[in-house]
């Protein structure tokens, strides 16, 4: 949503003005959360918080979205009316992390999750055939995941290929729970 408030923000006119309200609600939002994170405010005093600075998002996005634009109007206003309902359509989604702990407001560890990915496609560039693709990202999946477990990649991938050709059932993706 940040980038899309700065994005807006630097739009010429009306857009301006919109996106400016937005990002200083944005910057309030984040200045509570890091104090939800670092323990100098209880999630209860968090939630009551953020009403006001929820309204006055959504307020402003509503705003935005109200003005008329034609079908294929391409002008910085225009954009910026067509961003704001698209973030409308989401809305009750961008403040899952307030009611739902454990729930993170940005996107970071999809992005850190993906960023090998990335950085394979950019430097290997890709793969040649449709069975070379699902590979790559059959495999890129499994590292992941696996990463993410903290479970080892290569002992996972040696447990799969000895099942398979002692046709024996495959381990799991799933997480491991310990036994008890």
């Amino acid at each position: 949503m940040k980038r899309e408030f700065i994005k807006i923000s630097e739009r010429p006119g009306v857009s301006a003005e919109l996106g400016t309200a937005l990002v200083k609600q944005q910057e309030k939002l984040f200045e509570l959360w890091h104090r939800v994170r670092d323990g100098t405010l209880k999630r209860c005093e968090f939630q009551l918080l953020v009403e006001p600075i929820r309204n006055s998002i959504k307020s402003s996005l509503q705003e935005a979205a109200d003005y008329e634009i034609g079908f294929k109007e391409k002008t910085p206003l225009a954009k910026t009316v067509r961003t704001c309902r698209q973030i409308l359509k989401l809305e009750p989604a961008l403040w899952l992390f307030v009611m739902l702990d454990g729930v993170e407001p940005t996107n970071n560890a999809a992005e850190r999750a993906i960023r090998p990915a990335v950085i394979w496609r950019r430097t290997s560039f890709g793969s040649q055939t449709q069975a070379g693709s699902h590979f790559v990202q059959r495999m890129l999946t499994v590292v992941t995941t696996l990463k993410s477990q903290r479970r080892n990649v290569l002992e996972f991938l040696t447990q799969a290929i000895s099942a398979k050709r002692q046709d024996q059932p495959t381990p799991s993706l799933l997480p491991q729970v310990p036994a008890e």
